[in-house]
């Protein structure tokens, strides 16, 4: 008996276009029986899962970091597992759970991988899979135009880091975790739920998706090189090494800021401080090697 998938495909996302073709024809060869709903925007992902939950057996969707997280409350929903073609620039998400960026590895994991339930983070009634953050990151965030990702891939994270750097002016924020407050002066606070984002950087040397915490550094730094000394500890998660990082660990988090700061969530500037964060343990199944 063949397995019934919604496949959800963003057009838009890097290689959405180019792949989906070729997504339809291995899936179908793997023995998927695909529905796949008339064209359709990332914001109205989740109302299409819901629509058709009864109809299937899981949900496979193909795109970025973004495309994941426009069907999250969907998925939630209707508790369908999910299947993960990482057509997008960074795929932080497939990164997290190891799952490939070659098409046909990723059908592969699709067919014959292994359920695992993750986690989700939670701030101000949006859900997100790798990470929240406020400060630097909304400024990368806000240089980063779909254009811009789509001609110079993850690197564009890094042309985009360069310009927001120089914009970069320090605020001051209270952090309440494990009850105790702390006052901090800093250029950006991350939370992360996952353990990658932005393009490979790692939320925090131990971080996974299913270890029902959330990792929580700031950067208070005075100095825009001390960004640059600092970058390679953050793609291997080692930054809290350094003096002017903070770093803490807690089921639920909350940010106040003096004036109103906008959060990105996976990518996307969702919400904005005062914030508060937790964790959702094990909220969703996920199809991973």
């Amino acid at each position: 008996m063949q397995t019934r998938a919604l496949l959800l495909v963003n057009r838009h996302a890097r290689r959405g276009q180019a792949d989906r073709s070729r997504a339809i024809a291995q899936l179908r060869e793997a023995g998927f029986a695909l529905i796949e709903p008339p064209s359709h925007s990332p914001h109205s992902l989740s109302e299409i899962i819901r629509r058709y939950a009864k109809q299937v057996d899981l949900v496979i969707i193909g795109g970025g970091d973004g495309t994941l997280n426009a069907a999250i409350d969907g998925l939630l929903d209707t508790q369908l597992p999910l299947g993960i073609l990482p057509l997008g620039t960074a795929n932080d998400l497939a990164r997290t759970l190891g799952i490939p960026t070659a098409l046909s590895d990723a059908c592969e994991v699709i067919k014959n991988g292994r359920s695992e339930r993750i986690d989700l983070g939670w701030v101000n009634g949006k859900h997100f899979f790798n990470v929240a953050s406020l400060g630097f990151s909304v400024k990368i965030t806000q240089q980063l135009s779909r254009e811009v990702k789509r001609r110079w891939g993850v690197l564009a994270y890094a042309i985009a880091a360069c310009q927001g750097l120089l914009r970069s002016v320090p605020f001051s924020a209270e952090i309440h975790a494990n009850g105790e407050p702390l006052q901090v002066r800093i250029v950006q606070i991350a939370i992360g739920n996952g353990r990658h984002y932005g393009g490979g950087m790692t939320v925090a040397a131990d971080a996974a998706i299913d270890d029902q915490r959330l990792d929580l550094y700031s950067l208070e730094i005075e100095h825009w090189w001390q960004m640059i000394a600092l970058l390679p500890n953050m793609h291997s998660g080692t930054h809290s090494s350094w003096s002017f990082v903070r770093s803490l660990s807690s089921q639920a988090i909350e940010v106040k800021t003096h004036r109103s700061h906008s959060i990105n969530t996976d990518g996307e500037i969702t919400t904005s401080t005062p914030a508060c964060f937790r964790v959702i343990p094990k909220a969703l199944s996920v199809l991973v090697p």
